[in-house]
């Protein structure tokens, strides 16, 4: 019998790094001007270095699959664990959807052509198959595509940061740096990237689920947490510094993304170098749904397994156990939302999907970090092959931190900060959409706990 593929720490630490990092995530926040650095140091402190601690915690006590779902449901019980597990898994048809439609775009700036309707439709399903594909292999077999995909990213963003620098040397400061530019501002669209911020810094429990691929978890999954979080960190800080030392904040646009800070940098369009980004970064998509794919589907088939989604959700490979069930039904989802995209007049609303998924995503975060206070609180005697140091008071804090950081970000996301007819035009699909989901979770949760009773 031949033996199965086991993780290695190495490769731990790049499945991270290709889970949780976002090579493009730069290039938006650099939007707001200098006072990007203030709100990247704050979020890397007050968010991503807890919450990293909290999941290795969580990760190595409570190790039986379910992940993020096995966590709140142990806290909370079955309901609140279908929640999230509902939560979790309908943003990433969403967002594979909103990644299939870039394939398009890229394809035309490497070919110098500008696709029809028809073929990038074509373009974008089979995207979402291949991935499909791909992600009923076991991630220890496909792990050459996650490590590749990591290391893609870091050579692209640290490629915009040597740019970036390099323009700062021959050009001088794009944005001059004072005091004051370095403060933060707290109006309405600073405030809206903190949920682009914690969007990019999320997905540390992916690799919780991964356990039985790895020869020693309880050891791999702090370390590699750890490890790739502080590797995210410094790129981060990074490629955001040289896009903001080099470019100007007024030629930066809110929605650009990695491929456009490449334009900016080198001032050009096209072009062989261009063109080989492109292809790069379109292999880093790849990585980010494989990567992703694990981790969603095992928590929905572990859910399922308990009865908190729909059956369809358990079902497996006979060979290699994969949730195979998820996947197919992910794949559908994604391939309905891609066909009927050209139908929607609005293009803009369209958009909006990545924009609800982001919202449905962040919403199955939110009780986990009660959640982990709570576990310390009624199963204290656990053993806890990693233990997060500290006071019951700063334990405390270091939970709510995070939980208010993602309301926050929620609330700028899903509910409109004005009236104006533009702002409602932009948010309230997100709003409409985000409530018609947890209604729709409600009615599939109680439905399947029902009849698993």
């Amino acid at each position: 019998m031949e033996k199965k593929r086991k993780f290695r720490m190495t490769d731990a630490i790049l499945t991270v790094i290709c889970v949780v990092f976002v090579a493009e995530a730069a290039a938006p926040v650099a939007a707001i001007g200098n006072s990007q650095y203030f709100w990247w140091i704050f979020m890397i402190i007050l968010f991503l270095l807890p919450y990293g601690l909290i999941s290795s915690e969580l990760g190595t006590t409570y190790d039986n699959g379910g992940g993020l779902y096995d966590w709140v449901t142990t806290a909370y019980g079955h309901k609140w664990g279908g929640r999230v597990s509902w939560y979790y898994w309908i943003n990433f048809p969403l967002w594979m959807a909103s990644l299939a439609v870039m394939f398009p775009e890229m394809i035309g700036i490497i070919t110098g052509k500008e696709l029809g309707t028809v073929p990038s439709i074509i373009i974008e399903l089979a995207f979402v198959w291949v991935v499909t594909l791909i992600a009923r292999t076991p991630t220890a077999d496909a792990v050459w595509i996650l490590n590749g995909a990591a290391v893609i990213k870091v050579v692209l963003a640290i490629g915009v940061g040597v740019f970036g620098i390099y323009g700062m040397v021959t050009n001088g400061l794009a944005n001059p740096i004072t005091i004051r530019n370095l403060l933060p501002s707290f109006d309405v669209d600073s405030l809206s990237y903190i949920s682009v911020i914690i969007f990019n810094m999320l997905g540390f429990e992916v690799i919780c689920t991964m356990s039985e691929d790895m020869e020693n978890p309880k050891k791999q999954i702090p370390q590699a947490i750890v490890i790739g979080g502080l590797i995210i960190a410094i790129i981060y800080m990074f490629s955001a510094f040289g896009i903001g030392a080099a470019i100007p904040t007024s030629e930066v646009s809110t929605d650009s993304g990695l491929i456009d800070a490449f334009m900016l940098l080198t001032g050009k369009s096209g072009g062989v170098f261009i063109s080989a980004v492109a292809i790069l970064f379109l292999l880093t998509l790849f990585g980010n749904m494989v990567s992703w794919s694990t981790g969603v589907h095992e928590v929905a088939a572990y859910a399922a397994d308990n009865g908190d989604m729909p059956a369809v959700f358990g079902k497996r490979d006979a060979k290699n156990n994969m949730p195979v069930g998820g996947v197919m039904v992910t794949a559908v989802v994604a391939s309905i939302v891609v066909v009927i995209a050209p139908l929607i007049p609005n293009e803009d609303l369209f958009w909006s999907f990545f924009a609800l998924n982001l919202v449905m995503f962040l919403l199955s975060y939110v009780p986990m970090f009660p959640g982990f206070l709570k576990l310390r609180k009624t199963d204290p005697d656990r053993e806890r092959p990693f233990k997060v140091p500290g006071s019951d008071g700063f334990l405390k804090v270091m939970a709510i931190v995070p939980m208010v950081l993602i309301i926050v970000a929620l609330i700028f996301t899903a509910i409109p900060m004005s009236l104006d007819s533009e702002t409602l035009s932009a948010t309230l699909p997100i709003t409409i959409g985000a409530v018609i989901f947890i209604i729709l979770g409600e009615i599939v949760t109680r439905v399947s706990g029902k009849k698993s009773k």
